[in-house]
């Protein structure tokens, strides 16, 4: 019998490039004891690994393509089965055609996603900023010694930039479902900016502080950035606010002609 979905749970969806204010979005909304933004989420690669399991010699030597969509369809709820919360906001490029395509199969329902947009000069900004102070960002243990190397390794297709670039685009066409929040709101007005997402959301309100924030602890974990690099998710603790980021400056020519006109 197929999974029916956990109606005691309401799942949303968070769409946005690395740095374009995730984890402050998070921060703020997860002061709700209701409500979570989940972490950078694997439920999307547990889709994908499950769909690409019809691809094996086992499975179409037995094509039982009923009982494997049976998992596929209660991915979602079997996940987030023992989360305290009501609400679960979770962050991925869900919109890419590819997942759009196996949510609109598989999700069984009607479903709702904020989409973070910063511009893309200032998300690379933002990493140089970061992979300059940072001895141990990722990306100073690749092998790449210029910055305009570093930055198209980042930009690589199938980096987490281009795919929330590309799940973005997509969401274009899918509009009635998204709700596009500016980073450049985010921090001048959150409150205003924040209310706005409980309305696109349709559930009650919470109040909210926009000081002394708190770094990101969901259920008992927060992230391991040995992983990836430190403070790759840590924000600023006080007060909100939108600051220049000199670090633009930096980004090579090669590098702007390349993707200066991705814009939204």
């Amino acid at each position: 019998m197929t999974s029916e979905p956990n109606l005691n749970k309401q799942l949303f969806f968070l769409i946005g490039m690395p740095r374009s204010g995730n984890t402050l979005f998070a921060s703020i909304m997860n002061q709700n004891p209701e409500l979570v933004v989940t972490a950078n989420s694997i439920t999307l690669e547990i889709m994908k690994d499950l769909f690409l399991l019809k691809e094996i010699d086992i499975f179409q030597n037995y094509p039982d393509h009923k009982s494997l969509d049976n998992i596929l369809d209660s991915v979602y709820d079997t996940y987030y089965k023992d989360w305290p919360q009501k609400y679960i906001i979770d962050r991925g490029p869900v919109m890419m055609k590819d997942n759009f395509a196996l949510m609109q199969k598989h999700f069984k329902r009607p479903f709702k996603c904020i989409i973070l947009i910063r511009d893309l000069m200032d998300v690379l900004g933002s990493f140089i900023k970061w992979f300059e102070q940072e001895p141990t960002a990722y990306l100073n243990h690749y092998g790449c010694k210029s910055l305009e190397e570093k930055l198209s390794k980042l930009m690589n297709d199938d980096g987490p930039i281009a795919k929330n670039l590309k799940a973005i685009q997509n969401s274009f066409n899918y509009k009635d479902q998204c709700y596009y929040l500016k980073y450049e709101d985010l921090v001048t007005d959150p409150e205003k900016y924040i209310k706005e997402v409980y309305r696109f959301l349709n559930i009650p309100y919470f109040q909210h502080r926009f000081i002394k924030l708190d770094q990101i602890n969901i259920n008992g974990l927060e992230y391991n950035d040995r992983i990836v690099g430190k403070n790759m998710h840590t924000i600023r603790t006080g007060e909100i606010m939108k600051e220049y980021n000199p670090y633009i400056g930096k980004i090579p020519q090669r590098i702007r002609e390349k993707y200066g006109h991705i814009r939204f």
